[in-house]
């Protein structure tokens, strides 16, 4: 059972998957950003994952000590968090103000319009 041992990685790809499931099966605006997060998350945790050494520690050098674990993916992904918090705050935003000229969040609906409006210009 070696495969148990990749538990973080069968992680990744469960939320990886049910982000992208999310994305596309769903018509609410609201529901595709947080499949888009859900999708973000598993990036993070996937790129996480990737850095950690067996054994290693933190680099502070301390005697006896000859195995260091990178900071540099950690930090990046502190970056990604909030860049990713600020696309949800801007892709909420731009949901409230569909909505206030649409009088929905559903694609359909929105296209509909969209197309009625065409017809009649």
């Amino acid at each position: 059972m070696e495969w148990l041992g990749l538990y973080n990685y069968w992680v990744v790809v469960v939320l990886m998957m049910v982000g992208f499931y999310i994305v596309i099966a769903q018509g609410n605006l609201i529901k595709k950003i947080v499949g888009l997060n859900i999708f973000q998350t598993s990036v993070f945790i996937f790129y996480i994952s990737l850095s950690k050494l067996d054994g290693g520690t933190a680099p502070i050098y301390v005697e006896g000590i000859t195995t260091y674990s990178n900071p540099l993916p950690h930090v990046l992904i502190l970056t990604a968090i909030v860049v990713g918090v600020a696309l949800t705050a801007v892709g909420l935003a731009l949901a409230v103000r569909i909505h206030e000229e649409y009088g929905s969040i559903e694609e359909d609906e929105i296209q509909a319009q969209d197309e009625e409006d065409a017809r009649n210009a």
